[in-house]
């Protein structure tokens, strides 16, 4: 499973790129996985708020609906709407299929770095 040292991490299992005002979400490779193969994907819309900890988005897999939470509070400036024809990008590649851009943020998100968040899936185990 990959954990790449250049992104933060939430509890959640959300992955967060800070690109200068914004925050880029998507999931982990470790929450791809256990969710399954994707098979639909509800986006939020532009221009929403979002509050760290709530839904930001949902995704449906073979297994369920899960909610992708928001590492972040802020306002969704994008959205990446390739992947409402192919949620499978997620699957196939976690770390590039970023699900929003989130701007106008509030506060310092809390997010683990990637030692963190290896060490936090172990707990989990």
């Amino acid at each position: 499973m990959s954990i790449p040292n250049n992104l933060k991490y939430a509890k959640s299992h959300e992955w967060v790129r800070q690109e200068g005002d914004l925050f880029v979400v998507g999931i982990t490779d470790h929450a791809q996985s256990e969710l399954g193969d994707l098979v639909f994907i509800n986006l939020p819309n532009l221009e929403d708020d979002v509050i760290a900890g709530d839904a930001l988005a949902d995704v449906e897999s073979v297994k369920a609906v899960s909610d992708i939470i928001s590492p972040v509070s802020g306002v969704v400036v994008e959205v990446n709407e390739e992947l409402l024809d192919a949620p499978e990008k997620i699957n196939e590649s976690p770390y590039e299929a970023w699900i929003a851009k989130i701007g106008q943020v509030s506060e310092e998100p809390e997010l683990l770095t990637a030692e963190e968040y290896e060490a936090f899936l172990q707990e989990e185990k």
